[in-house]
């Protein structure tokens, strides 16, 4: 009857843990989806997006759903798998879509020789706002507009900077 009475005890706080671990699950699923298909934190730093971000990195918020819809224009900044290192993300401004006549200086470091491209069916056209520090497509071209993860919406950090990051070509 003791061993009863002790198991009955341990019982509300079995079902008090289990309780809690299942919140805890539920909010790490909750933090995933968001992560994945909603929105998530990034942190862009370097010199490439000069004076748009700065050169020690601001923390920013990219929202995925408009990559989904395929509601990104010339002028947005976005994130972006790195076609060069697929472990890297890239914080770049799109400065062409399927289709688009893309003017581009080819090394603006040392001449003013300009080369014009059109961008092929699927993919998109990325430069850094900064062209004399920024790897981008004109160096490794145009990239599969899959390669594209987020809208880069909001910066967050630092403080100065708090809000929106319209768009601006």
């Amino acid at each position: 009857m003791n061993g009863l009475r002790n198991l009955l005890k341990y019982k509300s706080i079995v079902k008090e843990a289990f309780d809690k671990t299942f919140l805890v699950g539920k909010l790490f699923c909750v933090l995933h989806v968001t992560n994945t298909y909603i929105c998530s934190p990034a942190l862009g730093h370097g010199p490439s997006m000069l004076p748009t971000l700065k050169l020690t990195g601001d923390w920013i918020l990219s929202e995925k759903i408009s990559i989904r819809l395929g509601k990104v224009h010339n002028g947005d900044i976005v994130t972006a798998r790195s076609p060069e290192n697929p472990k890297k993300i890239v914080v770049k401004r799109i400065m062409g879509m399927e289709g688009d006549t893309v003017t581009y200086i080819v090394d603006p470091k040392n001449s003013e020789k300009c080369r014009t491209i059109t961008v092929p069916k699927g993919h998109v056209w990325i430069q850094g706002d900064n062209i004399y520090s920024s790897n981008d497509s004109r160096h490794f071209g145009s990239i599969p507009y899959g390669l594209v993860e987020g809208k880069v919406f909001f910066r967050i950090w630092p403080v100065d900077g708090f809000g929106s990051l319209g768009q601006e070509v």
